[in-house]
């Protein structure tokens, strides 16, 4: 018998019974043959650290963060990559050999790789990109389009406060626009993303104003809780490119997989399947 430890890793939030993320990784984990398990850890705010810490002397060899300690994540890690630390969020732990902890963020790989797979040839810097929401997503979500070359940003949000944060944090490339302004917003932009709760499942509806859409752009929603949102369906019935939320789910898991277990795995039609029950 092996007596080498068997690698664990999870993904820890609070509630924590709903995540998709253990059927996606037990998928991974059995279609490549290899030893290892995913599970979901409920935890609480006030224990986050201490587990954090206990977790590498358990045979963790890392774990995914959600709501509501993707920023208290970011401030226990030892060590935080640039883009972790420019997002102001950490997803994606590794526990190093050392016992130290690593903090990245993959969200915004999640984006660009699922608009990439859906539409080939699909660059940030081909046109203007309107953005809806100004929350932690949105912060991937930007920070992603400029790293990809994104030069003209409309950024719009209920709550006008919290895009001219963004546009202080990240720079002239974004333009802020007025709720009541967001039709314009989206007018003649080239990539249309929704990054607010706007539509999803028990959420307000999206009552953005679609008029202005091109007839090409390409339109995304983060919301995949359904998976047609109404504003994917509205924006198809216009002719435009729609690509649901899913795929950055699954894409954005990708590269925490690939450091804990060793593999890089395929985003496909089966892991696709596996999360949405099929």
């Amino acid at each position: 018998m092996s007596d080498t430890k068997i690698p664990l890793a999870g993904v820890i939030g609070a509630p924590i019974s709903h995540s998709k993320s253990p059927k996606l990784h037990q998928h991974w984990l059995k279609r490549y043959g290899l030893r290892g398990y995913y599970i979901p850890l409920h935890v609480e705010q006030d224990d986050l650290e201490s587990v954090l810490r206990a977790m590498p002397q358990m045979g963790f060899v890392g774990a995914n963060v959600t709501i509501p300690h993707k920023e208290k994540a970011l401030l226990i890690a030892d060590v935080v990559s640039d883009r972790a630390s420019l997002i102001g969020a950490a997803n994606t732990l590794i526990f190093q050999a050392n016992g130290k902890i690593y903090a990245d963020n993959t969200d915004g790989i999640g984006f660009l790789q699922n608009l990439r797979q859906n539409v080939p040839g699909w660059k940030a810097s081909a046109g203007p990109v309107a953005v809806i929401g100004a929350g932690g997503a949105a912060r991937a979500i930007v920070s992603a389009l400029i790293e990809d070359g994104a030069v003209d940003i409309r950024l719009t949000n209920r709550t006008r406060a919290r895009s001219d944060v963004l546009r202080s944090e990240f720079g002239s490339k974004i333009t802020v626009f007025d709720w009541v302004q967001a039709g314009n917003a989206i007018e003649g932009a080239h990539t249309v993303v929704n990054t607010s709760s706007l539509g999803m499942t028990g959420q307000p509806e999206f009552r953005v104003p679609l008029d202005g859409l091109r007839r090409d752009a390409v339109v995304t929603d983060l919301v995949y809780n359904p998976l047609r949102t109404a504003f994917l369906d509205r924006a198809a019935e216009l002719g435009c490119v729609t690509v649901d939320g899913l795929g950055m789910l699954l894409h954005q898991a990708a590269p925490g997989f690939e450091r804990w277990f060793g593999v890089t795995p395929e985003v496909d039609e089966d892991a696709r399947q596996v999360v949405l029950g099929g």
